[in-house]
């Protein structure tokens, strides 16, 4: 699957536009929200699911997990988790790069 194109000016996304998406049903939509804690659609008063383009792309993750490499919904669930761990680290890893390069900027202003 291409990675979805989302409009910058939106911000929210119906299930129904999030089904049509993914051309799957909205009933697992709503399945893979009840089983994917990181997915946490806006709800209106009238109960109307509201996703914002980080739902969406946890979704397409999934998709890609389950739907094209046929993880199971565990191994997808341990998958996402160690994705995120992963990115925390590389956050971090980019945070103290940018850290050792100010310093070195410095010093060599210094000479």
């Amino acid at each position: 699957m291409e990675p979805l194109q989302l409009s910058d000016e939106k911000l929210f996304y119906s299930i129904g536009e999030v089904a049509k998406m993914f051309d799957v049903n909205t009933s697992l939509i709503r399945f893979w929200e009840k089983e994917f804690k990181q997915i946490a659609p806006k709800k209106t008063e009238s109960g109307k699911r509201k996703f914002t383009q980080k739902d969406i792309r946890i979704f397409e993750k999934i998709y890609e997990l389950v739907k094209e490499k046929g993880f199971t919904l565990a191994g997808a669930k341990e998958e996402l988790k160690t994705s995120k761990k992963n990115n925390s680290k590389i956050s971090q890893i980019e945070l103290k790069l940018a850290q050792i390069k100010t310093t070195l900027v410095e010093l060599l202003k210094e000479q």
